[in-house]
């Protein structure tokens, strides 16, 4: 949250020394963008007609702040005062070559600064010493009112120089739900395959942007029409459209994917619960199978989409943490809906909780929102039928303690019973264990299993083995 009497000490403070150094310097961008959005914003942004990396370190020991981020290649810096990140800019103009996103920058004046920026409505300024009239060299102030997202100068110029402003423009529609102009969103189209100069960091960090935006059904919209979601993400392109084998179709699982993230949205601002919302249907193009009599089958896409994903996250070099989680939710989406077919059983409870872990509650809503028919009859249906699921979870969770579950007896209680050493098994008995307690035949701790633990070994004995 912003506080008015912290940012009006940081913007005194400025105001102080850009009149001490007799230096021209601008609020620009975002900053002026979100006063007129109403929009709260703990990012200052400035244009500094000089050194910005010296205007800084003086702003900065007027705050008695030590430490100045510099990035003398782009003559900027950055510094942080309690909540506000604040970044100086030297006015400047840049020219780029083909194979490089990375300008190279000569200093120029603020009219040429505002030039060179992404979107008109990032291109407004004001004056630091004077914090009245907004200078609106672009029309950013009118393409605000418009809800329109355009670029300055001509936009396959600024798309081909800097392709990873495609991405920002859809991140931008998506956050602030804006219509990127049609010129721009044209030159996006012709230039989507810029993106190849691009890191999968820079890439990443903007998709990730958009998934946790308050739109982000429209930012994968868009990225699909224009042609960068095929790039990025062939597997969701893969999902589009609808078969047809002896009268029978499947419904288009890329709409349903929208549809299903749409929901979830609704529910969390979660970006890896998003993101597994958004991937889990990914293996249904590759396993699926028209079976005659019985029509279109995706036996199977759970575990398969499961590893695509896996493969995605190591291609775009996402965290292990987002790997893990989304890679187990799509394997296993659809076992809250297979419970709900027949009768739900403590066993398949157990189960599932077993298996689920922490993610249960997660799994939960990402069932729910997988509820995609427009019948009310079957939305009623299946909506209920997961309400008796959720009630017998709580039941079993309290009776048989098996979320985030740690079997009751190790490997080494198995060697020591047995004295022969490791091997295939300490494995089976380990599992044969596990299993009865899952089916309810034993109690979940220390004492039966121990009991079972003899009882098999006496078994065996019995058998010579």
């Amino acid at each position: 949250m912003k506080d008015k009497v912290i940012e009006k000490n940081i913007l005194q403070v400025i105001r102080d020394v850009s009149v001490e150094e007799k230096l021209n310097v601008f609020l620009v961008g975002g900053y002026v963008r979100d006063i007129i959005l109403v929009r709260e914003s703990n990012d200052i942004d400035l244009v500094v007609e000089g050194d910005a990396i010296i205007f800084a370190k003086k702003v900065a020991q007027r705050l008695k702040r030590k430490k100045v981020v510099t990035f003398p290649r782009f003559k900027t810096a950055k510094l942080t005062y309690r909540n506000y990140d604040i970044e100086f800019v030297s006015a400047r103009k840049e020219s780029y070559n083909k194979s490089s996103r990375n300008p190279t920058v000569s200093g120029g004046n603020l009219a040429e600064d505002l030039a060179r920026r992404d979107f008109t409505i990032n291109t407004l300024a004001i004056d630091i010493r004077s914090m009245d009239e907004i200078i609106n060299q672009f029309s950013g102030i009118e393409d605000i009112r418009k809800k329109i997202i355009r670029t300055p100068l001509d936009p396959d110029i600024t798309y081909s120089d800097d392709p990873l402003r495609m991405l920002r423009a859809i991140r931008f529609a998506s956050k602030l739900n804006f219509k990127i102009e049609k010129t721009s969103f044209e030159a996006i189209k012709k230039n989507s395959h810029r993106l190849d100069i691009i890191s999968e960091e820079r890439i990443s960090d903007e998709f990730f942007k958009i998934l946790k935006s308050d739109f982000p059904v429209k930012g994968i919209f868009l990225l699909e029409k224009s042609g960068l979601l095929k790039i990025i993400f062939p597997e969701l392109s893969e999902l589009k459209g609808q078969e047809f084998k002896d009268g029978i179709d499947h419904k288009d699982n890329f709409l349903h994917t929208l549809k299903v993230l749409n929901n979830i949205s609704k529910q969390t601002k979660d970006y890896k619960l998003r993101l597994a919302a958004l991937m889990h249907d990914i293996g249904k193009p590759k396993s699926k199978y028209f079976k005659k009599g019985i029509g279109w089958t995706f036996h199977g896409h759970d575990d398969v989409g499961s590893k695509m994903f896996v493969k995605i996250a190591q291609r775009l070099k996402w965290s292990n943490e987002v790997t893990d989680y989304v890679s187990k939710m799509i394997a296993l989406h659809h076992r809250p809906i297979s419970l709900t077919k027949e009768e739900v059983t403590d066993s398949g409870v157990r189960r599932f909780l077993f298996e689920g872990g922490e993610l249960v509650d997660d799994l939960m809503l990402l069932c729910r929102a997988d509820i995609t028919t427009s019948n009310k009859k079957k939305i009623n249906k299946y909506l209920d039928n997961f309400d008796k699921l959720s009630e017998k979870l709580v039941v079993v969770e309290e009776k048989d303690k098996l979320r985030n579950f740690k079997p009751p007896i190790t490997g080494l209680d198995i060697i020591k019973e047995y004295t022969t050493g490791e091997g295939p098994l300490i494995g089976k008995v380990k599992k044969e264990i596990l299993d009865a307690i899952i089916n309810g035949s034993i109690k979940n701790d220390k004492k039966s299993a121990v009991k079972m633990l003899k009882s098999i070994r006496k078994r065996l004995q019995n058998k010579n083995i």
